[in-house]
């Protein structure tokens, strides 16, 4: 068994890994000529302030009484400069949003895997090619930017991370501190000439990054006062800067200012997907270079913005994030002319070393040119577009660079996803190969299944080793000479050995083939298609969550078409019971939009009275009362109590602005640390130790729930107890023989391989564990949405900005209740007597055929909410095969092993 974990683990890993070289390669180029507009430009100094976490909508519309929040923002609109909405992509993080900004190209999705903090690769900015930069802000922020630059002049100036605290009296302090220490920079540089002489020179950026507003949304809402209020602080002191700077240098009109934010934020708090709260973001332009408020009698966009905002007779400039907006430009049109040739001229620089890169790295016969931009083609534009601005036509060369500028990029994306075909078909292979293989140990380890194979000892032919080492020298010849990275190979040798040990267990495929031809066809398509069925509503669960309640409904009926409706009424009106009542959750919102506090504790309370009832059912048990299991049980009572109060007290506590109260964060943390061991205290009985396992989770996620969610894991568990009765009364085997579920250990767990063979029914239920792994993952929110997770349900352990320890937290929240339906399924592998391997390896399966399908409805256009959906679910559903082996190991181990208090020896059944 564990050879074929170990196996299985390698073989996924390598899967998983492969969306990473197909999808998630970064799309830079190095190697280009650097390129400048001859014309000198009309600013020497731009002052950029980025509002981190700002919503357009909240910066534009006027309040209750007809007021703007921003009222010198509003002025500048209406009387000095231009303004719009500016656009961002997903991921609406702040890393990929500044880089958009400051770099000038969209998100490089290699950064998936530092987790938008950092980027992979190096890459030119704005900063980097000044002159000198001062920064101000956070440190996540300003440190990507003067990482790895050459020379001495971006300077950074930030305060300690662990002042990025949501919970703070007043985060408004970040933006202040900010705001002060850029009034102290300009008054020292009238008094220090070696700074007064950098700042004085051309090429300048000042660079303030504000995060007070995306932390006050995080922390109480964007439709809180506290957000409102941020607001009003930031305008101000925008207002206060600019007059700073402009009496700095005397009025000499050189200074542009940027005012923008990087992403929105949804009404719930979050960011990170493609809601339109999250993309659509202020820009607001003004001073040197800049156009000048231009009013009109109508606009056409698709919103109703502008009537929203009172803003209808200004005329509105949307951009998109990265791409330099010409028409606010108050610039000559040779100007113009001259930065899109030049603009033109940079792309097609990258995508001449791009096309170069995959000449060399391909056989002369197999490359395939971009053949709507030939060398020919490039010549034709560039030399068009050159006479274009000699004879001043300046519309038809800006016209002409655009034109040159689609095609580069759509030739630097078709060579940048040159070998995905190649690469996708390899792991399609594998995948195929590998689903075949797992089919073929499952009927290797029934005898049922091998009736109909001879068992006869023949010869194995030579043919077919050589046939398969012949193609492996063939492959790793053929990516040795075109340079491959090393991962290519892993890709397109690792199909060969799975693919071997399939074709060589031929008579293995025709006994199996030979034995399904012996039922009747009509039951045989019956059971195919619901399977199919069966896998295409949990791939459709993660596009619609009620199809998670669609499916619930459907097990409610199980009990009808069995013979358990007759034999066990009152389990199956249990069951189908809670099977209603879980289908209800995956109707309601995601978790985290609409927060109550009040419902985590009414889970609370109805913990304690399912505890309860347990108890007296402990303390009537005369004959098996022990004083150790009734103590265990009033401990955890007691844990839960405490975990309520901790979440009451904690919401009180930030509602106030008095912060996370100390004794509140470590009672949390070791309420955490003790829900790993307390569990072990319990007796092996089935029920005694699920319950205690039950109790323990809850504890922890109490603490990490800020709404109705609370529940879940309770339903969830309750439904998971009938299972395992439900499973127990549906085993064929003769009453004698069978065992009350109060009677079974979890110390006899053991591979009872032999003990029954393999049946259909045994399919059913490895689907009924995917099924609920699927339910325990989608049932309270699609986390396949980025902007799904709340930082506040962190609260109780920390409210200190620290994405590593809340991800992890969050991450735990999220496989408790993973670990509740393992630890049950540990259970219905006892009381039905089947091979923990068998189906162990079905469920692979299952989930292998749905990574397949995931792997096939990737895309690659489209929007780029569209794209990191299709991809994500891809890798959730990998995920979720490898975590199911650790999640299996973890369920084994709070099951089975046995701590004993008093000082007794520990025991344990391996």
């Amino acid at each position: 068994m564990l050879l074929y974990i170990t196996l299985g683990l390698l073989v996924h890993l390598v899967f998983f890994a492969s969306i990473f070289d197909i999808y998630f390669t970064s799309p830079l180029v190095h190697g280009m000529t650097p390129q400048s507009t001859p014309l000198p430009p009309p600013a020497k100094r731009l002052v950029l302030f980025v509002a981190d976490g700002l919503r357009a909508d909240k910066l534009y519309e006027l309040d209750e009484d007809g007021n703007s929040r921003a009222p010198f923002v509003r002025n500048v609109i209406m009387n000095e400069g231009s303004w719009g909405i500016s656009h961002t992509r997903v991921p609406t993080e702040s890393r990929p949003g500044h880089v958009a900004m400051i770099a000038g190209f969209y998100e490089d999705v290699s950064a998936v895997a530092k987790g938008w903090k950092e980027n992979p690769v190096e890459f030119d900015s704005l900063l980097n090619e000044t002159r000198y930069t001062w920064s101000w802000g956070s440190p996540d922020i300003l440190t990507m930017f003067a990482k790895g630059v050459l020379g001495n002049h971006i300077f950074t100036h930030s305060y300690d991370a662990s002042s990025e605290d949501f919970g703070a009296h007043d985060v408004t302090k970040l933006d202040t501190w900010v705001f002060d220490h850029v009034k102290e920079f300009f008054h020292a540089a009238r008094n220090n000439q070696s700074l007064f002489s950098k700042v004085n020179e051309d090429k300048i950026v000042f660079f303030l990054h504000l995060l007070g507003i995306d932390t006050n949304g995080h922390a109480h809402r964007p439709s809180s006062r506290e957000y409102s209020d941020n607001i009003k602080l930031v305008d101000k002191e925008v207002k206060e800067i600019e007059s700073t700077v402009k009496n700095f240098y005397g009025n000499d009109g050189k200074t542009a200012f940027i005012f923008t934010a990087d992403h929105g934020m949804t009404d719930w708090g979050s960011h990170g997907a493609g809601h339109p709260l999250e993309t659509c973001t202020p820009f607001i332009a003004w001073g040197a270079g800049i156009r000048l408020p231009q009013k009109v009698s109508a606009q056409k966009f698709d919103d109703s913005y502008l009537q929203e905002w009172k803003l209808e007779n200004w005329k509105r400039q949307d951009i998109n994030q990265g791409i330099i907006p010409v028409d606010i430009l108050n610039t000559s049109d040779h100007f113009k002319a001259e930065s899109m040739f030049t603009n033109a001229v940079q792309i097609l620089e990258q995508f001449k070393v791009k096309m170069t890169q995959k000449k060399e790295a391909t056989l002369s016969f197999l490359f395939t040119p971009f053949k709507s931009l030939s060398d020919t083609k490039q010549a034709n534009i560039l030399r068009k577009a050159r006479y274009y601005i000699k004879q001043k036509k300046y519309d038809e060369a800006v016209s002409l660079c655009r034109q040159l500028i689609n095609l580069a990029l759509r030739g630097l994306s078709y060579y940048h996803t040159y070998d995905r075909f190649f690469l996708a078909f390899s792991v399609v292979l594998g995948f195929v190969g590998w689903t075949s293989y797992v089919s073929l140990l499952i009927i290797k380890s029934h005898r049922n299944l091998m009736r109909g194979v001879s068992t006869e000892v023949k010869n194995p032919s030579r043919l077919l080793p050589c046939t398969f080492v012949a193609t492996g020298v063939f492959v790793t010849f053929f990516l040795l000479i075109q340079a491959c990275p090393w991962t290519y190979y892993i890709y397109c040798l690792l199909p060969l050995p799975i693919w071997y040990a399939v074709l060589r267990e031929i008579p293995v495929i025709q006994g199996f083939v030979t034995l399904l031809s012996t039922y009747p066809p009509r039951r045989l398509l019956g059971n195919l298609l619901l399977f199919i069925l069966g896998v295409e509503v949990l791939v459709l669960s993660f596009f619609y969550r009620y199809m998670l309640t669609a499916g619930l409904v459907a097990f409610a009926a199980w009990p009808f078409i069995t013979p358990l409706w007759t034999r066990a009424k009152s389990i199956s009106l249990s069951w189908i019971f809670f099977c209603l009542l879980l289908a209800v959750f995956p109707l309601m919102p995601v978790v985290g939009r609409k927060p109550d506090i009040f419902l985590v504790v009414g889970a609370g309370l109805l913990v304690l009275l399912l505890s309860l009832f347990v108890v007296t059912s402990v303390i009537k048990r005369k004959d098996s009362f022990i004083n150790e299991e009734l103590v265990l049980h009033l401990l955890q009572m007691l844990g839960t109590m405490f975990s309520m109060c901790i979440v009451y007290g904690t919401h009180n506590s930030l509602l106030k602005k008095q912060g996370l109260p100390l004794l509140n964060q470590i009672a949390s943390w070791i309420i955490l640390a003790s829900s790993f061991v307390v569990p072990l205290l319990s007796p092996p009985v089935v029920f005694d130790r699920l319950f205690s396992i039950l109790l323990s989770s809850m504890s922890t996620y109490l603490l990490l729930s800020t709404g109705y969610e609370a529940l879940f894991p309770l339903v969830l568990s309750c439904l998971m107890f009938i299972w395992i009765h439900m499973e127990q009364e549906t085993l064929q085997q003769s009453a004698s023989c069978k065992q009350k579920v109060s009677a079974i250990q979890f110390t006899c767990n053991s591979d009872v391989a032999q003990c029954r063979d393999l049946y259909l029914d045994d399919i059913r239920r490895a689907f009924f564990l995917v099924f609920f792994l699927v339910t325990a993952f989608f049932g309270t929110g699609n986390i396949a949405s980025v902007n799904s997770f709340d930082p506040s349900s962190v609260y109780c352990f920390l409210t200190v900005f620290s994405p590593f320890k809340m991800g992890a937290l969050i991450m735990w929240k999220i496989l408790i209740p993973f670990v509740l339906v393992m630890c049950a399924f540990e259970a219905v592998q006892l009381t039905t007597q089947l091979s923990s391997k068998s189906l162990f390896l079905m469920v692979i399966n299952i989930s292998d055929i749905m990574a397949l399908h995931f792997f096939f409805l990737i895309k690659d256009y489209g929007s780029w909410l569209d794209i990191g959906t299709s991809i994500s679910h891809y890798v959730i559903v990998m995920s979720m095969t490898i975590f199911m082996v650790f999640l299996n190991c973890l369920a084994q181990m709070l099951t089975t092993k046995k701590l004993s208090l008093c000082g007794r020896p520990k025991t344990h059944v391996i």
